[in-house]
């Protein structure tokens, strides 16, 4: 294993900060200038709305699940049992429901666009684009981008309404609470701050899932071991950047909200 000194290191890191950065600023200004390719954002929204959706509703719903079954256990001690609705619409929409969303979006997209794009770089197809006259980032980085922000904010939607009828579902069926006074304090317990707190995650959690995705895509080297590489690298980036952002996304929220 070759030794890299710092100096090496620190300026290959600020080179990727930069290169991706750029990136990400052509992808998303791409969109306000032609040609737009329609057929590709429809594409990509398929696949990654449509097709993310099973995993969501069950990653939601088994998460609303549990979350009912200890909240339940917790607040048994101080005889509030009824107050498990409120935990886990507030759990759900506020925290869980946005970040397990965009980490299992992650691991089906942001590998899936880093492993598609890698295979046309190692393959030389983005480099006959860019002979035919095709502006790569164009024609395969906006679509993904703008797909993935459109339908993440949905998804986190479904995410959260299911987590709230998993919870439903074991108040009602095994602990035996009113529906009528569970869904009653889901409703109650949410303030506009906790909604739009919830579904402003998903926007950064989208952004960095397709552009994490597309520059390890892009900046793939090394044939189909540098493919699989770049798979894994773009899983594990976007999965800590995306806790990282909600930890910013939640201060500021609070900040903002002051709840």
């Amino acid at each position: 294993m070759s030794f890299v000194s710092p100096e090496v290191f620190a300026k290959e890191k600020i080179a990727a900060v930069q290169e991706y950065s750029i990136l990400s600023w052509r992808a998303v200004i791409n969109i306000f200038s032609v040609p737009r390719y329609w057929a590709d954002l429809y594409t990509q929204m398929d696949s990654i709305g449509v097709g993310s959706t099973p995993i969501v509703v069950l990653t939601g719903f088994f998460t609303g699940c549990v979350l009912a079954l200890q909240s339940a256990t917790s607040l048994q001690a101080f005889g509030s049992v009824s107050l498990t609705g409120n935990l886990v619409a507030l759990s759900m929409v506020k925290e869980l429901g946005p970040v397990l969303t965009g980490l299992m979006v992650s691991g089906r997209n942001a590998s899936g666009m880093a492993s598609e794009i890698g295979s046309m770089k190692v393959t030389e197809q983005i480099d006959a684009m860019r002979a035919l006259g095709t502006d790569p980032v164009r024609k395969l980085i906006t679509p993904r981008l703008y797909a993935t922000i459109f339908m993440l904010f949905f998804l986190t939607i479904l995410a959260n309404t299911f987590g709230i009828a998993g919870g439903a579902l074991v108040s009602i069926g095994l602990l035996g609470l009113n529906g009528s006074s569970y869904f009653h304090n889901s409703y109650r317990a949410l303030a506009y701050g906790d909604v739009v707190q919830g579904l402003t995650k998903p926007l950064f959690s989208a952004f960095i899932i397709a552009t994490v995705g597309c520059y390890f895509g892009m900046t793939t080297k090394g044939g189909t071991q540098g493919v699989g590489r770049s798979t894994t690298q773009a899983v594990v980036v976007s999965s800590v950047f995306i806790i990282i952002v909600d930890l910013i996304v939640t201060r500021a929220m609070i900040g903002i909200f002051g709840k």
